[in-house]
């Protein structure tokens, strides 16, 4: 009864420090609570995430992550939505139009695969999304302003490099970018299967490199004149 007790008086005289904390530094708190979520989602899936584990791992109750996002699902999406914002906006940083066309389509290959290989849990999110179809993603405003930017930009790259003799006339911005894309999301998500299966150890530095020089020597050679 003692320890009950004692144990309930612990448990309820935190809750309000928690509170207080959060609402000192509510950006703190959001920060904290979507970071949280982002190693429990990419873990563990939407089905199989939990708020009470989000909460904890947060170092916050779950009353706290309902009042800044709503539920599970409104959390899930913002999550997704940090996640493509981070990759986009570290696209536009690179400036790829400033460089010469072929320049500028290798910087965009090799920026793609060292952030993907930097950023695990994006390609965890990516299956995710992808195994409910989209669900999420396709309420979501503000993601597809970010990915026009990205092919409006490589439109540009592509059309400098058609005129100037260096791409083929059919090279298209989306084909370019699904070719980098898919040549690293497939090597990292599906390391462990096929490292098994060849008997080749894929995350060894040594193939990453050179899977890292193919990704660019694939990518231009699809759409050189």
């Amino acid at each position: 009864m003692n320890d009950n007790g004692e144990n309930g008086q612990k448990k309820s005289s935190r809750r309000p420090s928690q509170e207080r904390t959060a609402q000192r530094d509510p950006e703190r708190t959001r920060a904290a609570i979507l970071e949280a979520a982002t190693r429990e989602f990419a873990e563990n899936g939407m089905g199989g995430a939990r708020v009470d584990g989000i909460a904890e791992r947060a170092g916050t109750n779950k009353r706290m992550l309902y009042h800044y996002f709503g539920d599970k699902e409104q959390l899930y999406l913002r999550v997704l939505e940090e996640a493509y914002v981070g990759i986009r906006t570290a696209e536009r940083a690179l400036h790829i139009g400033d460089r010469s066309p072929e320049e500028g389509i290798g910087e965009l290959a090799l920026f793609t695969w060292r952030y993907f290989l930097q950023h695990p849990e994006f390609l965890s999110l990516l299956g995710t999304e992808n195994l409910h179809r989209a669900r999420w993603l396709r309420q979501s405003v503000r993601l597809k302003e970010l990915h026009s930017h990205l092919i409006g930009e490589l439109s540009d790259v592509l059309e400098r490099g058609k005129k100037q003799g260096v791409f083929v006339e059919t090279a298209d911005p989306l084909h370019v970018y699904l070719t980098i894309a898919s040549l690293g999301y497939f090597y990292l998500s599906n390391q462990y299967t096929l490292s098994t299966i060849f008997g080749r150890d894929l995350i060894e530095p040594t193939h990453l490199n050179a899977w890292e020089r193919h990704i660019v020597h694939v990518t231009l050679a699809s759409i050189k004149g």
